[in-house]
Formats: C-alpha cells, sequence, structure tokens
C-alpha cells in the first residue's frame, strides 16, 4: 500500500468537512498519502450530501467525468460515501458502475475493511449501517487547515423538520461525553490548533441523552452545552470557541450568558430562521414562532456586547403565500442579520415536504428569493459598514483567493477581513487589524499589532443599536 495516493472531495456541510477529515486520516493511517488532484490519485473519495438537489447533480457530474480516468486507470479505486449515500445506497453503483466502494453517514470506521473487500470483488461493494458504531471523532484525523479544527459533540437528530433529510440519513441524537470532547479539544491544542468549531445537528440539545441515561447525576445549574463551553474556557492555549448550528426552539439563556462570560467563545451566533411566517414555520414542523425567534435575537443583543447574528432562510416552502413571504421580509429586516444564507426550496425525495400540497412554479420561488437576497445584502453592507474604523482581532487563515498580495481571515464576529501580507501575517497568526472599508460580505484592514502585544481580546463594537 506505501506510495499510494488518494483525493477527497467533499460536498455540503461543516459535519461532511468533519468527516472528510476523519476520512482522511484513517486513509493515512493505512499508509495513502495526499494527491494535488483526482487525475494522479490512486483513489478518489467522494463525500457528498443529500440536503439540496444541486448536491446530486454535482456528485454524478463529477462521476461522469472521472470515468474516462477508471477506464484508462481500472486500479484507480473510485469511493462515495456520506449522506447520499445512505440515502440511495445501491442507485449510485447503478447510476455509475465504476465505483467501487459506496458507503453511508455511519461507517466511515469500516474504510479499511471496505476497500479491502474491494479488491477481490467483481461488483461494487455497498455497505449501509443503520446507526453509529464508532463516533467519527475517535478515528484519525488529517486537517486542512493546522490551526482550526471541527469538533463533532453529537451526530443525529431529534427533530422532524418537514424539510430536512438528515434525521433518516444520521439517525437519533447520540452526544459525546463532555470529557471526550475537551480531551480531544486538549490534544488539538497540543496539536497547533488555536480555534474549534462544535459540531452538531442541533448542538444546543447536547447532553440531553447523557442526562436521560444517568437519573443519578442530580440536578443541573445549566444545560451540558453551556458546561461544556465553559469546560472550553479552560483549556490553556484555546484562542477561540465557536459553534453550529444551534435550534431556536432550544436555545437557553445560560448559554448567552455563556458566550458573554466565557473569553475564547466567540461573538457569533448562528441562529437558523428558516421562515418570518408562522403558518409555514408550522408546516416546517420548527416548533418556534417569529416572536420567539425575535426575542431570542434582542436578548442576544442584549447579553453579548458586539454580537454579530446569521441565519438561514428558505424561500418558497410549499404553500408559501405573498403574506407568508412578506412576513420573512419583516421578521429579516427587525433581525437586522448581519449575515444571511438563502436557500429557493426544492423537493428533496424521503422528506415530509415532498408530500405538502402547494409546490410552487420555479418562477415565482426565484423572483422571491432574488427579493430576500436584496435585502439580506442590504443589511449585511450596514452590519460591516458599522464596523470600519474599528479595531478587532483577526484569525489569519492564509492567502486571499483573489489577490496574492493580501491575505484573509475573520474577526470573532466571523466577518471576513481582507490584509496585507506581511511577515506577521502567516497563517494561524492572530493579529489586530483597523477595519479601512466594507463590502457587503467582507472587510478590508491593516495590521496594527501582531499576537505577542494582542492581551485579552477586546469584543467588537456593540450593533445593538439597529
Amino acid at each position: 500500500m506505501s506510495g499510494r495516493t488518494y483525493f477527497i472531495r467533499t460536498f455540503g456541510c461543516q459535519m461532511n468537512a468533519h468527516d472528510s477529515e476523519r476520512a482522511a486520516g484513517v486513509l493515512e493511517t493505512m499508509g495513502y498519502r495526499p494527491a494535488p488532484d483526482p487525475a494522479t490519485a490512486d483513489l478518489v473519495l467522494f463525500n457528498t450530501c443529500a440536503i439540496r438537489e444541486n448536491a446530486d447533480q454535482r456528485l454524478y457530474g463529477q462521476l461522469s467525468a472521472l470515468k474516462p480516468l477508471k477506464l484508462a486507470d481500472p486500479g484507480k479505486t473510485v469511493v462515495v460515501g456520506g449522506c447520499l449515500a445512505q440515502k440511495d445506497q445501491a442507485t449510485v453503483a447503478q447510476r455509475a458502475p465504476w465505483v467501487d466502494v459506496v458507503y453511508g453517514t455511519h461507517n466511515i470506521a469500516r474504510l479499511p475493511q471496505l476497500l479491502a473487500r474491494a479488491d477481490g470483488a467483481t461488483l461494487p461493494v455497498v455497505e449501509i449501517l443503520d446507526h453509529t458504531e464508532t463516533f467519527p471523532s475517535a478515528l484519525p484525523a488529517r486537517r486542512e487547515v493546522a490551526h482550526h479544527a471541527w469538533v463533532s459533540i453529537s451526530i443525529g437528530c431529534n427533530n422532524t423538520c418537514t424539510f430536512c433529510i438528515v434525521p433518516r440519513l444520521r439517525g437519533p441524537e447520540r452526544s459525546r461525553k463532555l470529557g471526550d470532547v475537551v480531551a480531544e479539544v486538549r490534544a488539538l491544542v497540543a496539536d497547533g490548533v488555536c480555534e474549534v468549531s462544535l459540531l452538531g445537528q442541533n448542538v444546543n440539545s447536547y447532553g440531553r441523552d447523557l442526562v436521560a441515561a444517568d437519573p443519578g447525576a442530580g440536578p443541573r445549574n445549566r444545560t451540558l452545552f453551556a458546561e461544556l463551553l465553559h469546560a472550553l474556557g479552560d483549556v490553556d492555549g484555546l484562542e477561540r470557541v465557536r459553534f453550529t448550528s444551534p435550534h431556536p426552539k432550544d436555545f437557553t439563556a445560560d448559554v448567552f450568558a455563556a458566550m458573554r462570560d466565557v473569553p475564547n467563545v466567540c461573538e457569533h451566533l448562528h441562529l437558523p430562521l428558516q421562515s418570518g411566517s408562522d403558518r409555514i414555520l408550522r408546516r416546517m414542523q420548527r416548533s418556534y414562532r417569529s416572536a420567539r425567534y425575535l426575542d431570542l435575537v434582542a436578548e442576544a443583543r442584549a447579553t453579548i456586547p458586539g454580537v454579530a447574528i446569521s441565519t438561514d432562510i428558505i424561500v418558497g416552502f410549499p404553500g408559501e403565500s405573498d403574506d407568508d413571504f412578506d412576513d420573512t421580509l419583516r421578521v429579516t429586516e427587525l433581525a437586522a442579520f448581519d449575515a444571511a444564507f438563502t436557500f429557493e426550496y426544492s423537493p428533496r425525495p424521503g422528506t415530509a415536504a415532498v408530500a405538502l400540497d402547494g409546490h410552487l412554479d420555479p418562477a415565482v420561488v426565484n423572483a422571491r428569493y432574488r427579493r430576500l437576497a436584496e435585502l439580506t445584502r442590504t443589511l449585511a453592507a450596514a452590519s460591516n459598514a458599522r464596523q470600519v474604523g474599528t479595531v478587532q482581532q483577526v484569525l489569519v487563515d492564509g492567502e486571499s483567493k483573489t489577490d496574492p498580495q493580501r491575505v484573509s481571515g475573520r474577526t470573532r464576529t466571523n466577518r471576513l477581513v481582507h490584509l496585507p501580507r506581511t511577515a506577521a501575517t502567516d497563517p494561524g497568526t492572530l493579529v489586530n487589524a483597523r477595519l479601512t472599508s466594507a463590502a457587503p460580505f467582507y472587510l478590508h484592514g491593516e495590521v496594527t499589532t501582531a499576537r505577542a502585544q494582542l492581551g485579552v481580546p477586546t469584543p467588537a463594537p456593540s450593533t445593538a443599536a439597529r
């Protein structure tokens, strides 16, 4: 196996990025080494997503592009894993019979055995498990970025949102023990990581299954997720803690307090709205209403100085009327989001929403999407403009994708900042930067002090006044 190479292409969300790092770690324990592209790799792995329709199209398009390479080199191994594989199962091999291995969301740890079976198989090896036997976070990892790590605190989901297929593909929610999470983070920091992002389908329900399984633990003063944030605040050398994604129905005051009181927890909250219409929220089976959501936004801004709030919004959900869409525009404007990820609804087989009545004309959906995107762009531009002239802490990620003379990084509030490249702006470096100009989705700045002079980070200026 020595000398063989691999290439992994990841589709979709942060959880998939985390799983790809684990798959890479497993492959490297087998003697594989990374290749720069699929053409030169001995093994090509597609880690798939099933949340949006274009993920299917992208996967099968790239598998088709890979077919000539596979035919020219039958020894090249093609692997498809993740959510789309869990959903489609044998269909992947039927549509792309040149694929060697298909595995689901629950069996990354089984990759060595599956590859061994594929060596002697005449047909694609397909293995889809119904539940997770080994937490992906327990597996070795190869991180793409030395200073940042994804840390899974739970897998699966207990919610029943009608637009979402995740509970079917990843199963019910299971939490890792708090001590295991903290131990992983300590090990990551010892390996040079200074920022971690905690992952879960619903991070703020973390630990409820653990508490339920241990009734003798006695009453708690705060939720286990808030306890986890406080515990990570005690990890020396850990500069930043982020988390995604919480569910509005489960957000508690002790988490807002932890975001305020624990110095390394960043002042950024991603809080999915999905719709501003109470009628549509009911059809989505989202167990909160717009007034409750806006109360959470107000509580976050009142509790956490300088917090930035981002969100997800779906446009054109089945049955959405003009009035429903107007409610979404109204709530979006009242929330004054600092950033928003907006999506046109697309039917996903396997979700309850497919069977709902009132599916809309795509042209209507697109027109609404463009109106909402313009509003969120305006709000983001205003939010970034308010930061100009302030000095904020930026963690440098690497070279700008558009200008080799600049580097890019993120503030504690998750704003993208472009800075001039200097000796002080290597990847993983914390700098203070004066923000000099703003666009809707990024800012420009100039470095004022390097890491050694930073001291305790200062929160971004308050944006409570809107």
